[in-house]
């Protein structure tokens, strides 16, 4: 990997970030009240396909796509796994964040509500 790819991905951040802030304190705000980074519980590094925001770089691009392929199969085995433990898990990708923030929002607590 390039010094420059290297860079760019030591940049992005993993957690915390503006958005997932923004959703975070529209939960809380709207009465809702979690815990993050639960220890014990499997995790996730996603990747919304066919999305916009959904890349590949085009610099060692099977790398990449093995990468991402990777990640994939494993949000799924994650996903089954926090089934198996009961969670029931819901999605809010960043494109939607993006287009629709409010719509997004009203949606996720909607799917919240009907959990209980």
């Amino acid at each position: 990997m390039g010094e420059k790819r290297s860079n760019n991905m030591k940049a992005i951040k993993g957690k915390d970030t503006s958005l997932e802030l923004k959703v975070r304190k529209y939960l809380y705000h709207h009465g809702f009240r979690y815990r993050k980074n639960v220890r014990g519980l499997p995790g996730f590094w996603h990747h919304h396909y066919h999305c916009k925001l959904a890349t590949v770089p085009k610099s060692h691009h099977d790398y990449w796509v093995k990468k991402i392929e990777r990640n994939m199969a494993n949000d799924a085995k994650n996903y089954h796994l926090l089934e198996q433990m009961d969670y029931r898990v819901l999605t809010v990708w960043e494109c939607e964040i993006k287009d629709a923030f409010e719509a997004t929002m009203e949606n996720l607590i909607e799917e919240i509500k009907d959990i209980d």
